[in-house]
């Protein structure tokens, strides 16, 4: 009966341990992994300059594209949010959820929303 009470706190202490053999970036894919599953509420502004383009909104996670044969990540991320189309930080009724793809080198901010 005693061990049945320990068990959590055993898988939770080994779990502890695997994690800390892991590289950073694996503990980096694992934790990007998690989140991924649980959702955020994420936010990502375009920049052209200094002056904000583009804002979308609800995003849940982005994905780097990886190269159909050579698995390789590519310069992109893309992923799916709604188009801020008048840039209040809101989702207004007529505001769509559409697909996106930025470039490594866009002028971007990604961040979860504070709201």
């Amino acid at each position: 009966m005693k061990l049945r009470s320990h068990l959590p706190w055993v898988a939770l202490g080994l779990a502890a341990l695997l994690l800390t053999a892991c590289t950073q970036e694996q503990q980096n894919k694992i934790g990007r992994s998690i989140q991924n599953w649980t959702g955020t509420n994420g936010v990502l502004e375009v920049y052209a300059g200094d002056k904000l383009v583009r804002r979308f909104l609800k995003i849940d996670k982005m994905s780097t594209a990886l190269g159909t044969d050579d698995k390789s990540p590519r310069a992109y991320r893309y992923g799916y949010g709604v188009l801020d189309e008048n840039l209040n930080m809101q989702a207004d009724p007529g505001e769509k959820r559409v697909y996106f793809e930025i470039s490594d080198y866009t002028n971007a901010v990604f961040f979860e929303n504070p709201h």
